[in-house]
Formats: C-alpha cells, sequence, structure tokens
C-alpha cells in the first residue's frame, strides 16, 4: 500500500470516547426518568450517529418526538462532558506525527456530531490533522460517500490517493461506498468476528501494525 491521504474515523479508532458517551446517553436518559443502558448496549448503538444511538438507547416504543427530546439533552450533556473519561488510544498520536514527517495528509471523518468532533480535535489532536469533520446538515453520514468526498475535496486529493481507517462494520462500508481501500483496526468498538462478517480484509491489531501498512513503501 502507498498512500498520500489517510482518512480516519474518530470514536474506537484514534479515540477512546466509549465512557463518555455512555455517561452522557445514561445521564440524558435519566433526565426522562428512563432506565440506564450497559457500556456493551452503548458500544453496539455507536458507528451511525447520535440520533441512531439514542434512538436505540430509549425504551422500545417510545415516540420519536420523545427520542428527539432526549437526543437534545443529551447533546447538551456530551458537549460539557466529552472530554471526562476520553483519551487516544496509545500510540496514536505519535503514529498521525510520522504520517505527516512523510507528507501523508490526514483528516476526521466521523458520524459523531461534528461540535464534538471539532472540540475533541482541537483538545487530543491539535496540528494532527489537516481536516476534521463530524456530522453536519446537508451531507449524509457514513456510511454514504458523501463525507469522504467532502473531505478530500477540501483537501484537494483524489480517491485514488486515499486510504480510510475505521473500527466498524460502517467504516467498512464506507470505503466500500466511496471506492477507498479499507483499513479496519481491532482495538475499537467491535471485535475482529463482527468486522470479518461485515467484509473487512486488512485488519491491524496494534497501532504499530498500522503505522507500518500506512508507510509500505
Amino acid at each position: 500500500m502507498s498512500f498520500r491521504v489517510a482518512l480516519f474515523d474518530l470514536d474506537g479508532t484514534v479515540l477512546s470516547t466509549l465512557e463518555d458517551l455512555a455517561d452522557s446517553a445514561n445521564a440524558a436518559l435519566a433526565m426522562h426518568n428512563m432506565p440506564a443502558r450497559s457500556i456493551d448496549e452503548i458500544r453496539c448503538f455507536l458507528g451511525n450517529g447520535m440520533l441512531y444511538l439514542i434512538s436505540h438507547a430509549v425504551p422500545e416504543g417510545t415516540s420519536p418526538e420523545k427520542a428527539e427530546e432526549v437526543l437534545a439533552d443529551f447533546k447538551a450533556y456530551y458537549g460539557a462532558h466529552c472530554e471526562v473519561k476520553t483519551r487516544p488510544y496509545d500510540g496514536i498520536p505519535e503514529m498521525l506525527a510520522a504520517l505527516r514527517a512523510k507528507g501523508i495528509l490526514t483528516a476526521v471523518v466521523s458520524n459523531k456530531g461534528d461540535f464534538a468532533v471539532q472540540k475533541l480535535a482541537e483538545r487530543y489532536f491539535k496540528g494532527c490533522f489537516d481536516f476534521a469533520m463530524g456530522e453536519v446538515a446537508g451531507i449524509a453520514r457514513k456510511p454514504a460517500p458523501d463525507m469522504v468526498e467532502h473531505v478530500l475535496k477540501n483537501l484537494g486529493a483524489s480517491k485514488e490517493e486515499a486510504v480510510y481507517i475505521g473500527d466498524s462494520e460502517v467504516d467498512v462500508l464506507t470505503a466500500q461506498n466511496a471506492g477507498l481501500p479499507c483499513i479496519t483496526v481491532t482495538w475499537g468498538f467491535r471485535d475482529r468476528a463482527m468486522l470479518e462478517e461485515a467484509g473487512a480484509t486488512v485488519l491491524a491489531d496494534t497501532v504499530a501494525e498500522l503505522q507500518d501498512l500506512l508507510l509500505a513503501p
């Protein structure tokens, strides 16, 4: 593999965010007297955006209008508490620095709300990414290819130069839909068996393995 552009998912790929997401979802549920969800349940609900997360976290039969209320409270709470337990995975900042030292452009493409993506990218990866994008109105979220195409356009790069790196079935499908090769990491929100079932063919079990794949001549 040889690439000029590396596009990364955020949650579960470069940033460990599960605990803060679970705490925030349960705080929003508690505001509406709804039962809490386990961290493993929250893990399964992640990857398809915040509305998907909350729509699955609320009790079955909850009206869409009520789910929207919970979503609003989740966004407010998470916006204020998204940096409590969150941290980069070990070795990720150093890997990003190594890529940039080789002239590789790096970017984030995430289904997390853009407000949180910008805040977390600035907080934990200042100077590490050339572009960062979360879910915004008017651009279809992953696994549609629209976000990938938008980021590549802003970077002045083509699909032939790029690779997508993620940790879930959503990311595998995003890369397929965008026509990009995909490297799937196994330390995130899905296990290896689920990733292989989703079609992942190039997997990295460690950050060192991922770096080797990205810098291979």
